[in-house]
């Protein structure tokens, strides 16, 4: 069974800073229509430097507190509204995992859990309320239905996406209540939310690291 020990955690998410750093532009764009059109760049900036800030920050044979440091570190690098609750989730996440030296299907469960969890509480949202939680909620629930099934990680995680572009396509009927979005409540119809796409985003980026 194919585990990720706490050394190749930056691997484990270099897909994250990858992705990120392609998606940039559309997601410039997409927040331009409904917010401060920066949420590629503090989506690029936060995860570009996610890798090296776990690299700084590994706790030998400790993913949950390392996962724990390196979120706090990136939640001083990117103090926005997203790159706050985009690391609330690396935090919890890795409190969920706690004190592992490896990262198997059920520590990954618990991880994405832990980071939608750590979103909702952070953001004091609710499913429904159009934000990135519609989307990893989704995601995690999936995963840990996969697990269920005897899935690997890999196949954990293509469910996880498979689950969160449902939860993208979902908030295209809900409207805004947070943020400048909610000004701009009356343009929102049919439009995905973007904080949603960028929490797709995350999960396909780490489901790069099994393909």
């Amino acid at each position: 069974m194919e585990r990720i020990t706490c050394h190749e955690l930056p691997a484990f998410f270099q897909g994250t800073a990858d992705i990120f750093g392609e998606k940039k532009e559309e997601l410039c764009e997409m927040d331009a229509r409904m917010g401060d059109g920066d949420l590629g760049l503090t989506m690029q900036k936060g995860f570009g430097a996610l890798p090296q800030l776990i690299r700084d920050n590994e706790a030998e044979g400790d993913i949950g507190k390392t996962l724990m440091k390196a979120g706090m570190k990136m939640a001083a690098l990117v103090p926005s509204t997203m790159g706050t609750l985009m690391s609330s989730g690396i935090m919890e996440g890795g409190k969920a995992i706690g004190k592992k030296g490896e990262m198997g299907p059920g520590e990954l469960a618990d991880f994405l859990a832990g980071f939608a969890g750590g979103i909702a509480h952070r953001g004091k949202c609710q499913l429904g309320d159009r934000t990135i939680l519609d989307a990893v909620d989704a995601g995690a629930r999936k995963a840990r239905q996969a697990l269920t099934e005897g899935a690997d990680m890999g196949a954990m995680l293509r469910r996880a996406v498979e689950g969160a572009k449902e939860g993208v396509k979902a908030t295209e009927d809900m409207l805004p209540k947070y943020g400048k979005a909610a000004v701009f409540s009356a343009k929102a119809k049919g439009v995905p939310d973007q904080g949603a796409v960028a929490g797709q985003y995350f999960l396909e980026g780490l489901g790069r690291y099994f393909l």
